[in-house]
């Protein structure tokens, strides 16, 4: 998909709804109380001072100066803008039709890539980490929309395309043997190491942010196990060496226990699902610095909906097989103290309902106020922005939100977001 093309499909939509950029006017902005993940605080109320789009200033609560623009949010908690280090905004939403990834053209998975990334910043998150769409570059071209101001949406890394074996996780599968795929949703697909230095090259050479392997296979993919490694650890390495020469890193869907170590020998930076990882899995990512990010919600949604919908048998089963697991490994990782990321898979559940997977973190082990820095200072760092964003001091993008009560008392309050500022400009 072009960027003409992409412009196109989502210009009507987004004409009259992106906001415009930040100028540079000062304004201030008043706060009730002011979450501070940096310091794993709440803070009384303050006053925040913008300019140019960035926090200039944290003062205490005081007047400001005559004819200065105020965003009077003084009745809420400020937080910085979440961040979710795994969605899938340039897609479709996860059906029971096995075919659904070919049922739209690309025309439409832009419309629907910008509807997507619009919720997605409504409901609070600021930044997102997209790991990828079948259409090969969907998640580029959406995120360079945002970027132009075509398409109102999140701050967005983009991994191109999913690094697959033929026939893994990462292919549209569950079709007769001599049913041919468009390839365009084949472009990450490899057979060797060195088809993989030529694939990763090839999605950075196109304006990916990061890389995305399929170390094993899928829950939601027919004709794969999850505990199954695919990739392998040659495969995975010299993915994360074509990465570190371009200054960027990888991330690895990874379920079962030996892909998951495969992945973290090789390099990568981070494990998407990491279900099955084993006590060693957990030490060696605690030992290589390497994040765990684990949507330990998405579990329940595909057992009620995807029962509801007759979504596949084999899905539900992997699903099944998977949730409690991943959960215990989840509850063993907070306590081993290893880094969390939040992540989430939006896309297999709606848009929007990010923030459903806070109460599960707090369930499994997790104080709101880690669950809350898992989704800004922790997911900042791992995307290699914390310069810009998951912080609110001086220097750092006037990204924030606002919400009803204290999230470190009640961390489902962050499901209620009033109000939403990207880039000192509010949104919501």
């Amino acid at each position: 998909m072009t960027r003409t093309l992409l412009a196109a499909a989502v210009l009507g939509l987004c004409s009259t709804t992106a906001p415009s950029a930040a100028n540079a006017e000062t304004l201030y902005v008043r706060a009730g109380h002011l979450v501070d993940p940096e310091a794993g605080a709440v803070l009384g109320p303050r006053l925040l001072r913008v300019e140019d789009g960035r926090v200039a200033a944290v003062l205490a609560d005081g007047p400001v100066p005559q004819g200065a623009r105020l965003v009077d949010w003084s009745a809420f908690t400020v937080l910085p803008g979440l961040i979710d280090c795994h969605v899938h905004l340039a897609d479709t939403g996860q059906t029971a039709n096995v075919a659904e990834p070919l049922l739209h053209s690309a025309m439409e998975i832009a419309y629907l890539g910008a509807r997507n990334a619009r919720t997605t910043l409504m409901a609070g998150f600021t930044t997102v980490h997209d790991v990828g769409s079948f259409r090969a570059f969907a998640d580029v071209e959406l995120r360079e929309a945002i970027n132009r101001g075509d398409v109102v949406g999140p701050r967005m890394q983009a991994v191109g395309a999913y690094v697959t074996v033929p026939g893994g996780g990462g292919e549209v599968t569950g079709f007769a043997p001599d049913v041919r795929i468009p390839e365009d949703l084949r472009a990450g697909v490899v057979t060797d190491a060195a088809d993989a230095r030529a694939k990763v090259s090839y999605l950075f050479q196109h304006g990916a942010d990061s890389i995305k392997l399929i170390a094993t296979g899928a829950v939601l993919a027919s004709g794969t196990e999850a505990g199954q490694q695919e990739l392998t650890e040659d495969e995975m390495r010299v993915a994360v060496e074509v990465a570190a020469a371009r200054h960027s890193w990888v991330t690895a869907h990874a379920h079962g226990a030996a892909g998951i170590k495969a992945a973290i020998r090789a390099g990568v930076r981070a494990i998407e699902h990491a279900s099955l990882i084993d006590d060693e899995g957990i030490a060696l990512a605690k030992a290589k610095g390497v994040w765990l990010d684990m949507d330990i919600y998405n579990g329940d949604y595909i057992a009620d909906v995807g029962r509801r919908e007759h979504w596949p048998d084999n899905y539900l089963r992997k699903n099944d097989e998977t949730t409690a697991a991943q959960r215990e490994s989840f509850r063993k990782a907070v306590k081993a103290g290893v880094k969390l990321s939040f992540g989430t898979d939006a896309g297999v559940y709606p848009h929007g309902e990010n923030a459903r997977q806070f109460a599960y973190m707090v369930r499994y082990g997790m104080t709101p106020m880690q669950a809350i820095q898992s989704a800004t200072t922790s997911a900042a760092e791992l995307m290699g922005w914390s310069k810009d964003v998951g912080a609110l001091s001086p220097g750092h993008f006037a990204d924030m939100i606002a919400v009803p009560g204290d999230p470190t008392a009640d961390v489902t309050v962050l499901q209620k977001v009033a109000h939403v500022m990207k880039g000192g400009e509010v949104v919501r």
